[in-house]
């Protein structure tokens, strides 16, 4: 089972707000996912992002592949250095 570590969206219609889940690769982006362990709201000012960095690095060490987006918010947050 390949898994990701990736963005899930919610909210309204033009107000996106994001949860940060860890998921199969294979589910669909707001189907069935793992856990939950962040949010990311863009339309906040200023841009709020709030991540459990414990429970990502647990999930990279066991092979989890983050997205591009979320890796760059989690070196963003600097839980990720590189």
């Amino acid at each position: 089972m390949a898994v990701r570590i990736r963005l899930k969206r919610m909210g309204a219609k033009k107000r996106p707000f994001y949860r940060i889940v860890v998921a199969d690769s294979r589910a669909p982006r707001d189907g069935k996912f793992i856990e939950e362990i962040g949010y990311y709201n863009p339309v906040s000012e200023p841009v709020e992002i709030k991540i459990d960095g414990e429970k990502a690095l647990q999930w990279i060490n066991k092979g989890a592949q983050p997205s591009d987006t979320v890796k760059s918010l989690l070196k963003r947050q600097g839980i990720l250095d590189s």
